[in-house]
């Protein structure tokens, strides 16, 4: 027992780069490596809620370079982030050097804290601090503390970005170009982008959904949907979004998730300058084209209650 301890004293001492395994419960969900080029991996979580899957909802990915390792987005739970680490310690050992986050939604930045204690630099967009002052997100982190326990607990917090992007950001690694675009506030408070070259891969964050239902919650409709009128994709061989896999026609899933948006801002203009009831809207629309999609069920009625309000705002502050 004395040895016991004095070997746990002289570690702390000591000090360890690495985290310690127990400090993340250990997750039982499938998490896949998919490699979509030379340098460029990323996994895919399940279509679904927030809670569902262990937390695991939402995708991740990172690319290997000659001088290390470049990550964007960290998934829903430290533990998955743990995870993750595990999957790229299966691909290289070099050092952890950046995460870019795509922007700040719970399922995309709880395993930041595990990349931090790698030394990684936490970079995200201009809009990431407005959602760490808010103090509904604190209370969202305790109830994912009870809804996700113990993958989600009293260890898991926020983590504060380094570097703040307000405006289009080129950096190098290993010979690898990387390009940062900020689109400001649409499907969060700030959105970003990551374009990896001579690979041409695209990280679109929650900007582009792959074969499910958008969660829009607070999302700004319209300059989402202006965002994704003006992309140009004509360089893009890969597009590995929020949620969903990568997609190899990028042009076809821009199309899908801007087809929603249109039709879900299109019927609610409607309601809204008729002064039509929003239930009645909705029940009497044909919403064929997305029903059988993934998270239909449980995000559509609301996505569209939500814009909805926002298309009320809009007519009254014309």
């Amino acid at each position: 027992m004395r040895l016991g301890v004095i070997f746990i004293i002289t570690s702390l001492l000591l000090g360890c780069n690495e985290p310690a395994k127990s400090t993340y419960p250990e997750t039982d969900v499938k998490m896949e490596l998919k490699q979509v080029s030379d340098h460029i991996y990323y996994v895919q979580g399940k279509a679904g809620i927030a809670t569902d899957n262990e937390g695991f909802i939402s995708n991740a990915g990172f690319i290997v370079t000659d001088e290390g390792v470049i990550v964007f987005d960290t998934l829903g739970t430290p533990s998955l982030a743990n995870l993750l680490l595990t999957k790229i310690r299966t691909v290289t050992d070099k050092p952890i050097l950046k995460v870019i986050v795509s922007h700040y939604h719970a399922d995309h930045i709880y395993g930041l804290q595990v990349f931090k204690e790698q030394g990684a630099q936490i970079i995200a967009p201009k809009g990431a601090m407005e959602y760490l002052s808010l103090s509904k997100n604190d209370e969202l982190l305790e109830l994912r503390r009870f809804e996700l326990e113990p993958w989600v607990n009293e260890s898991t917090h926020l983590v504060t970005p380094d570097v703040i992007v307000e405006k289009p950001m080129k950096f190098s690694h290993g010979g690898i170009d990387f390009t940062l675009d900020v689109l400001g506030a649409a499907h969060s408070d700030g959105d970003l982008t990551l374009f990896v070259e001579p690979e041409n891969v695209f990280f679109s964050g929650d900007i582009i959904f792959e074969g499910r239902v958008p969660y829009l919650g607070d999302a700004n409709t319209k300059r989402w949907l202006d965002t994704l009128i003006k992309m140009e994709v004509g360089k893009i061989t890969a597009l590995i979004p929020g949620h969903g896999p990568a997609a190899k026609n990028p042009n076809k899933a821009i199309s899908s998730t801007r087809s929603y948006l249109a039709k879900i801002r299109t019927v609610m203009a409607g309601a809204v300058e008729n002064m039509d009831d929003f239930a009645e809207t909705y029940d009497k629309t044909d919403w064929s084209e997305f029903e059988k999609l993934p998270a239909f069920a449980e995000a559509n009625r609301r996505n569209a209650y939500q814009v909805f309000l926002s298309m009320e705002e809009e007519l009254f502050n014309k």
